[in-house]
């Protein structure tokens, strides 16, 4: 792989990377350039660190945060606000309690109440609240 640098102050900073194909390298120059420090998920008196990326969702349960990935659960200390702050544009509030990676999300699927129902890679169901169901849409482009 080949970098260069040009230091332009007339210009806006920004980052292109050309690849075959996505590679751990790749998501970790992508979370140094979004400040994404991990994030520590706690399950049974263990502190994992997590990447953003590899997160499906965050909800709130029992007033408790969770980060949900493909196999698994962890519970975070902080509150979802806090957290809808710092991560990466690919990130989405789909209601009051979740907030949902749009590269993990395998497909909508029109309810019967006429609301939209989201499903997950890894399974999970929710669905996009009425309050914004339109800023979904938009994001979307559907």
């Amino acid at each position: 792989m080949k970098i260069q640098i040009f230091i332009d102050k007339n210009r806006e900073e920004q980052v292109i990377i050309y690849a075959h194909e996505r590679t751990e390298l790749i998501n970790s120059i992508e979370g140094l350039i979004n400040n994404q420090n991990p994030l520590m998920g706690y399950k049974e008196r263990e502190a994992i660190p997590l990447s953003p990326l590899e997160v499906c969702c965050f909800v709130v349960e029992d007033n408790k945060v969770f980060a949900i990935t493909e196999n698994d659960s962890f519970q975070l200390k902080c509150r979802l606000y806090e957290l809808e702050a710092s991560l990466p544009k690919d990130f989405i509030k789909i209601n009051k309690s979740c907030v949902a990676n749009i590269k993990k999300i395998k497909k909508f699927s029109a309810a019967f109440s006429g609301s939209l129902q989201v499903i997950f890679k890894n399974g999970r169901t929710d669905y996009v609240s009425r309050r914004n169901l339109k800023i979904v849409k938009e994001r979307l482009g559907i």
